[in-house]
């Protein structure tokens, strides 16, 4: 008995993740960020974000999980209620040639549910917003884009971030200062 309870015991921890087979690779690969478009948090202020489905070919899948691409001047678009992705270079895969190569420059379909396109299309006319995509990742086994509808910023206002973001930082500094110097006392 004892020992049905140790093998059963076994399997159930094997099936919750162990570090061989499917499992590991699966844990691995659930929320693994391609790419991120930092430049996007510069250049915008984020509004509203939602995760997104991609459209894509089979050596672009495998581009992309080599780590090969370019969101810099990625946007979003919305046309004849469709979300399109402009802009993302998605360099070919190195084995795919002939039938199965892609166009890396080609516009690719976002995937939403129509209340979320419509609520964006209003709010983009409206406020003169702009989508751009903030990152790239694979969950589950899907690639997902995560968008962002965001308002451009001017010059002064990204130093302003700037000096506010450092200014935060270095009060944070101070305060892991002073509590280390008083936990010794």
């Amino acid at each position: 008995m004892a020992a049905t309870k140790a093998k059963l015991s076994n399997t159930t921890a094997g099936a919750k993740g162990s570090s061989k087979g499917i499992g590991a690779q699966a844990g691995r690969d659930a929320n693994r960020v391609v790419a991120s478009n930092r430049r996007a948090r510069h250049d915008y202020e984020i509004i509203d974000t939602v995760e997104c489905g991609v459209v894509l070919q089979g050596s672009e899948v495998k581009s992309l999980r080599e780590g090969r691409i370019a969101l810099q001047d990625a946007y979003g678009r919305i046309i004849d209620g469709e979300v399109w992705l402009f802009g993302m270079h998605v360099p070919p895969y190195a084995q795919a040639n002939g039938f199965g190569a892609h166009d890396p420059d080609r516009r690719r379909k976002l995937l939403l549910h129509r209340r979320q396109i419509d609520e964006w299309m209003g709010r983009s006319q409206q406020q003169s917003l702009t989508m751009v995509p903030l990152s790239i990742y694979f969950s589950d086994g899907r690639a997902k884009v995560e968008l962002a509808l965001a308002k451009g910023r001017r010059q002064y206002d990204k130093r302003h971030a700037i000096a506010s973001r450092d200014a935060s930082r270095e009060a944070a500094r101070e305060v892991r200062a002073a509590t280390k110097g008083s936990g010794y006392r």
